[in-house]
């Protein structure tokens, strides 16, 4: 499909325009094991694990390896889709250059499409055409001009989504937008084990309140609703993709009773696990109720 693609000692990067021509292979299994971003003009409708996004502007989406992806509906112009493993450039190991951890990727709170404003287009679009442009030299040093545009990217859609998505927290000075930040970087990695405030508040060395409150000045979900949409993200995604039963899903998401597990299922989505499976592989319905990001990337 492409020559947009660099591989090397186990790194891999690469890129495809989304078109007709593109649009069956990244629907596809292909990429699944990579880490992903996507920049499509307005007009486009994309699936994202239970939910489905349409962009109303140039938009951009940040895809980690585990969740669900599909392009509903392309758009008039063709949009970028670049994927890339961890060998190539790890977010957690770089996290404090660019910061986009538990924001881009890893965010529980669901908030995956980052808007490109008008007066940001021009910035964005060129750093496509570039990372297009760097394909096809194809130079000694196209590894770390690569990997210099993509930590631009991440940059400036980090920016973007604060912005848009933090509700100007960023300027009160009793806000703590890390918080958030880290909160999500912790139960993204801890979700299976820990379930409660208390937990995640003794690892950040805080008071389970002082969390809580923290989260109601940002005008974000309460910590403990974060915890468990996380956890009924991940049973749907387990119920749906995999043949493991409610009660092998309870299990595996550190649940040793598995009728607890499934009226918290219920209260949760309003439907028990089998209804649920039954409901979403037997009509393909996406209302399922919210979904939230997942996986490390």
């Amino acid at each position: 499909m492409t020559n947009n693609i660099f591989e090397a000692s186990l790194k891999t990067i690469g890129l495809l325009h989304v078109n007709e021509d593109s649009l069956k292979l990244i629907n596809s299994e292909a990429y699944k094991s990579y880490i992903k971003a996507m920049y499509l003009p307005k007009g486009c409708s994309i699936k994202v694990d239970f939910t489905i996004y349409h962009t109303g502007e140039p938009s951009l989406f940040f895809i980690s390896p585990n969740q669900v992806l599909s392009i509903e509906a392309l758009c008039t112009e063709q949009g970028y889709f670049i994927f890339y493993n961890r060998d190539f450039y790890c977010i957690q190991i770089h996290d404090e250059e660019v910061a986009c951890d538990g924001l881009l990727y890893n965010n529980i709170n669901n908030m995956p499409m980052t808007v490109v404003p008008e007066q940001d287009a021009a910035f964005i679009n060129h750093l496509f055409t570039q990372i297009q442009s760097e394909f096809e030299l194809k130079d000694s040093s196209q590894e770390e001009m690569l990997r210099t545009y993509l930590k631009q990217l991440f940059i400036k859609s980090t920016r973007l989504w604060k912005k848009q998505h933090l509700n100007g927290v960023l300027t009160d000075q009793n806000n703590d937008p890390d918080a958030f930040r880290q909160f999500t970087q912790l139960v993204e990695a801890h979700y299976k084990q820990k379930h409660t405030v208390a937990d995640y508040a003794d690892l950040m060395l805080v008071a389970p309140k002082t969390l809580t409150h923290k989260f109601k000045r940002m005008n974000l979900p309460a910590p403990n609703d974060v915890i468990k949409n996380r956890i009924i993200l991940e049973a749907k995604r387990l119920l749906v993709h995999t043949t493991l039963t409610a009660k092998e899903i309870a299990y595996e998401l550190g649940y040793d009773d598995p009728a607890y597990f499934s009226r918290l299922f219920l209260i949760k989505t309003g439907e028990s696990p089998s209804g649920f499976k039954s409901k979403y592989l037997g009509q393909g319905q996406l209302d399922a109720g919210p979904a939230y990001l997942a996986s490390e990337a």
